[in-house]
């Protein structure tokens, strides 16, 4: 692949992972990307990750440094619809059809795998958005009260590097979709390479307590895949948004035990 391709391929990955309009700002984000191309974007989550990052690092810091006159829950809530428009409700979206798969599924794979196309969201659904969402913001605004605003700029990055590491070594169920073409694509020493890099960044900087976020984020993605095996034999587009979406919250709740206590 030469330098057009892997620009694309970063291309594709911020289209697949975020709303921001980069189709309106590159002409090759607007062509259909080869199997190749759409298989390698799977390497550049990460790097996507650390984009929704800042992103959400840099709105928090500005509300904080105008010192604005809205309380801490208020900015939380700013900050967390703001992230959820960042991602389209993307990963929501594949929470709320696992979570209605899993319960109206009876523990039966092809069930499972049939509701989850269902377009449609039932009360389980929307009952764990709920949640999770005001988990979310309960979490934030913790966050925000003790100024740790920092550790924001890892929970994207380490939830999408997990599911690097669960579509690597984890079946795709589906026959075809992108999921086929992330699957087919030789990226483990990219996986390894960039969790290298993370943990000597970190290392460097002394920042020891984040060296815990990423054994966080690798052990709910290895309890995730653990049921998806045994429920689906393998893992779907939902069930990586579903396990995103987990990450960052269970993420959360990790950086509020380890730093603001």
């Amino acid at each position: 692949m030469g330098l057009r391709d892997w620009w694309h391929s970063f291309l594709v990955s911020m289209q697949f992972l975020t709303s921001i309009p980069v189709h309106k700002w590159f002409a090759v984000a607007r062509t259909m990307p080869s199997s190749k191309v759409a298989g390698n974007a799977l390497l550049f989550y990460p790097l996507t990750g650390l984009i929704l990052g800042a992103l959400l690092f840099g709105l928090a810091s500005l509300l904080w440094r105008w010192q604005i006159d809205i309380s801490a829950p208020l900015q939380a809530g700013l900050l967390l619809v703001f992230w959820v428009l960042l991602t389209g409700a993307l990963h929501l979206d594949g929470l709320a059809d696992s979570a209605d798969a899993w319960l109206g599924g009876l523990g039966d794979q092809e069930r499972t795998l049939a509701i989850m196309k269902d377009p449609t969201s039932g009360p389980v659904a929307i009952v764990v958005l709920v949640l999770l969402v005001l988990i979310k913001w309960l979490l934030l605004t913790e966050l925000i009260t003790a100024k740790l605003l920092l550790p924001l700029i890892f929970v994207p990055v380490l939830a999408r590097l997990q599911v690097m590491v669960l579509v690597i070594y984890t079946p795709y169920v589906r026959g075809k979709g992108m999921g086929s073409d992330l699957k087919n694509q030789p990226q483990a020493w990219g996986l390894w390479l960039q969790l290298l890099a993370i943990v000597l960044a970190l290392a460097s900087l002394q920042y020891w307590l984040y060296m815990g976020l990423v054994v966080v984020a690798l052990l709910v993605g290895w309890y995730w895949r653990y049921l998806m095996l045994r429920r689906l034999q393998g893992w779907t587009g939902d069930t990586a948004g579903a396990s995103i979406e987990l990450t960052e919250g269970v993420l959360l709740f990790a950086i509020v035990v380890l730093f603001a206590i």
